[in-house]
């Protein structure tokens, strides 16, 4: 069993700043790739951010110069610091990590997604 767990999202106005945490946990050899998409509501889901385990890091074209993206691997952890917020990054955030079990097995999680609202 392999959770991730995001925490941090929340109203802010224009301008203001968020930062985002998704911990895994349960049967985790090593976690790979993690990252971070969000939803808009009646728009597909897009990549945001996302790391390497070596900490190669790649962002959308929306974001770049705003996010940073950063992990924990003793902690599992990654994190997205968002910064100078517009109303267009309104959406849910979900994280997901592709992560090699204890069992051997590889499989792409995802977290149950935080709320970020911004308003204008």
């Amino acid at each position: 069993q392999v959770q991730l767990v995001e925490s941090g999202g929340g109203l802010v106005q224009t301008g203001g700043s968020l930062r985002l945490s998704c911990a895994a946990s349960g049967s985790i050899f090593s976690i790979n790739a993690m990252g971070w998409y969000r939803q808009a509501p009646g728009k597909q889901r897009e990549l945001v951010a996302a790391t390497t385990r070596g900490g190669s890091t790649n962002f959308a074209d929306s974001v770049k110069g705003r996010f940073t993206i950063s992990r924990d691997n003793a902690k599992n952890t990654v994190y997205l610091q968002m910064d100078s917020l517009k109303p267009e990054d309104t959406g849910v955030y979900y994280c997901d990590a592709d992560i090699t079990t204890s069992s051997g097995s590889i499989y792409r999680f995802w977290g149950q997604g935080t709320q970020v609202t911004v308003s204008s």
